[in-house]
C-alpha cells in the first residue's frame, strides 16, 4: 500500500534561499504528483527558535531532510522511495 509522504517547506519572507528552494522542491514534487506546504518561521516562535538559522528548511513527514540548499535529485529519489 502505498502512502503520501506529508512535505513542508520553512521559510521566512524575503529570503533569496527560501525562493530557490520553493521552486526546487515545487519541480521535484509535480514530477512525481505530490504536493508540499510552507510554513512561514515567523508566524510560530517554536519554529523560529529551533530553525532560524537554516531556513529554508524541507521536512518529510517531520523529519528534517534537507536545508539551506535543496538538492533536486536527493529530493527525488527521498520521495521515489516513499512510495
Amino acid at each position: 500500500m502505498s502512502r503520501t509522504p506529508e512535505i513542508q517547506l520553512l521559510v521566512r519572507k524575503d529570503c533569496h534561499l527560501c525562493a530557490a528552494a520553493r521552486q526546487t522542491v515545487q519541480e521535484v514534487t509535480s514530477q512525481l504528483g505530490l504536493d508540499f506546504g510552507e510554513i512561514d518561521i515567523d508566524t510560530d516562535p517554536v519554529l523560529r527558535e529551533r530553525h532560524h538559522e537554516e531556513v529554508p528548511v524541507l521536512l518529510i513527514d517531520g523529519a528534517v531532510r534537507d536545508f539551506w540548499r535543496i538538492d533536486p535529485h536527493r529530493l527525488h529519489r527521498l520521495l521515489s522511495s516513499q512510495r
